[in-house]
């Protein structure tokens, strides 16, 4: 009786037992199920939030790029902030690197980056101060074009986000003036302003480009390159031409504001020529830039299909009856130099004296003689 009774408690005592674990495991497993259901409608609801955001981002960042014609990342939000810009323009300005842009010609550059950041910029040449423009148009797209393949391979994984393409140019700097005489000759032709130049005929026409970078809305534009030190180099004849017709043509002109184009090195003559000639005086921003940075705003929504700049029909007219003239009296002077100069007027000057009719075509000969040497 007494194990009888013994099993009675144990058995009582394992069923009270018993019942609390299953309780237990009953309130451990509903809060392990509340739990789970509050972590996934926490998640939901953040990934959700998140997508909206990103979306509205994307939205806003394509809305900006659809106005600016493509290609430009970024909004207004990104632009970087004054002290870190005045930083690196300080910082890059003190710099002892070779072959760098003077403090000055920095400084201007950056002032009209820092007017127009975030925004599509082409630069034609890589250099020393190639990493501060990218820098410095933070949030924006910045092209480089480079005519040394080399030193593109060379910067772009040292830099990464660098975007360089090399550039093959066909022109030197001792036919500059040859290039320039043909471009004038041929400006209601094939080096109009107005051009598609990916099929463009005009030897200063650089149309071996990446095809999107002819429809990119170009806010700003630095000619730094081609070099130009010597005769056999290709010059800048190509990239001012090329910069002219692109401000004037295709998406930059079609976004309706002005392109600043800024030209270094302008205290050369390849330079302000060029300049003068395709991105003319009337739109040359006065008290900006530097001796050697000329400083250039394009009006936007296109321009004229038969003249760069105002009066250039005129000029064109009177250059070409220049040239005709100059012809005909170099076809007459080859032909009068077969003739036999009078012996009484050869070795001095020809005077008004008594004139033969043959001594009329020899002192005529001898007047040109004379102009030519």
């Amino acid at each position: 009786m007494k194990s009888m009774g013994s099993r009675d408690k144990l058995a009582a005592a394992w069923g009270h037992r018993r019942t609390l674990f299953f309780v237990f495991a009953f309130c451990f497993t509903f809060a392990t199920f509340l739990t789970f259901l509050y972590t996934t409608s926490h998640f939901t609801s953040a990934a959700s939030s998140g997508v909206g955001a990103s979306a509205s981002d994307s939205a806003a960042a394509s809305t900006t790029a659809g106005g600016d014609g493509g290609g430009l990342v970024g909004s207004g939000s990104s632009k970087l902030p004054l002290p870190v810009f005045d930083a690196l323009v300080h910082y890059a300005s003190i710099s002892n690197a070779t072959h760098r842009m003077t403090d000055s010609d920095i400084r201007a550059i950056s002032a009209v980056i820092r007017a127009r950041a975030p925004c599509n910029l082409l630069v034609f040449g890589l250099g020393a101060e190639s990493p501060l423009w990218l820098a410095l148009n933070h949030g924006g797209r910045t092209v480089f074009l480079e005519e040394n393949e080399f030193y593109v391979k060379y910067l772009e994984p040292r830099h990464p986000g660098l975007e360089a393409y090399d550039v093959s140019y066909t022109t030197k700097v001792r036919d500059f003036w040859d290039l320039l005489a043909a471009a004038r000759a041929s400006r209601a032709k094939e080096c109009r302003p107005v051009q598609n130049l990916l099929f463009s005929e005009c030897r200063l026409a650089i149309n071996d480009l990446p095809n999107d970078l002819y429809d990119v809305a170009w806010d700003m534009v630095l000619i730094d390159g081609p070099s130009g030190w010597n005769p056999n180099s290709p010059g800048r004849m190509p990239s001012i031409f090329t910069t002219a017709v692109l401000a004037r043509s295709g998406a930059t002109a079609a976004k309706g504001r002005p392109t600043d184009v800024l030209v270094h090195d302008f205290q050369f003559e390849v330079e302000q020529v060029l300049s003068k000639e395709f991105l003319c005086d009337e739109n040359r921003v006065a008290g900006s830039g530097t001796p050697s940075v000329g400083h250039y705003v394009i009006p936007g929504g296109g321009g004229r299909s038969d003249a760069f700049c105002s009066g250039q029909e005129e000029g064109s007219s009177e250059s070409g009856e220049k040239t005709r003239r100059r012809k005909s009296s170099l076809a007459k002077w080859k032909y009068l130099g077969r003739m036999v100069a009078k012996p009484s007027i050869v070795g001095r000057r020809p005077t008004e004296l008594d004139v033969t009719p043959t001594a009329e075509i020899q002192i005529f000969f001898l007047k040109y003689r004379y102009s030519f040497n």
